[in-house]
């Protein structure tokens, strides 16, 4: 019998596992998997790169997942597909509280539905929320590496130019208004997918958590004349690797 492959990622029906770790970038995979033991690459189709290995004993996926929902919703779909159950997204963001700083880690609690992809699995009043359980196992992977964290809500958009120059957007004056109130609410940070990979996990009632680099923050830089950029990843890759481990390990116990 011919097995199936997925027709996104190109993985076949053989490829089981049930925890995935998400980044955007195909080369940031590599790195990823470096933390795991026997790391090996799997595929590489469009921006949908995956390589294996393992952590605590159990296979864990790293597949990219190029830059937006849709493309994050469909890696997602095809991963559940074969047996994936736990997504742990890992990617960049730009932090919009002032607290927030270059090179610190955000783990998203919620996210802000300024996108389109989330609206096709639930109605615009269901919140994004990243499950609570790898939520805390993350945080608790960030305390014990003694890293600077931020737990809180982000914005998932789709335009990051809209973001970045929204003046010359014909509908710019929306998109800053609602920046102001993002703000005002105390919305940590921008970034591009986890609204929908937290939408996705709760209409497939599977578990989801969202953590994140701090590229900039352009409010600090408005306000306090604050330019620091950082680009290293390596601090976000290592608490997802941290928290999820935990998670494997409360797995097993139950």
């Amino acid at each position: 019998m011919n097995e199936e492959i997925m027709y996104h990622i190109g993985l076949p029906t053989s490829v089981k596992a049930k925890y995935a770790i998400l980044p955007g970038d195909p080369g940031r995979v590599p790195k990823i998997a470096a933390y795991l033991d026997e790391p090996r690459e799997l595929g590489f189709n469009r921006e949908f790169r995956t390589w294996s290995g393992k952590l605590g004993g159990e296979t864990v996926l790293v597949t990219s997942t190029g830059i937006g929902g849709p493309s994050a919703s469909i890696a997602m779909e095809e991963l559940i597909r074969l047996g994936v159950d736990t997504f742990v997204r890992v990617g960049t963001c730009g932090g919009m509280n002032e607290k927030v700083c270059a090179g610190d880690v955000v783990i998203a609690t919620g996210a802000i539905r300024m996108e389109g992809t989330s609206r096709e699995y639930l109605p615009i009043e269901f919140p994004a929320v990243a499950d609570f359980g790898l939520t805390r196992d993350l945080v608790e992977g960030a305390k014990t590496l003694e890293l600077p964290y931020h737990t809180g809500v982000v914005q998932s958009k789709d335009s990051f130019y809209g973001q970045h120059s929204p003046q010359s957007m014909p509908n710019g004056a929306e998109l800053l208004r609602k920046w102001d109130a993002w703000i005002a609410g105390g919305c940590l940070a921008s970034e591009m997918e986890s609204a929908a990979i937290f939408s996705v996990a709760a209409a497939r009632n599977v578990r989801a958590a969202a953590i994140f680099h701090v590229v900039w923050n352009q409010t600090r830089r408005d306000k306090f004349g604050d330019h620091s950029e950082s680009h290293d990843t390596d601090r976000a890759i290592r608490v997802a690797i941290e928290g999820l481990k935990r998670t494997i390990a409360e797995d097993e116990r139950q």
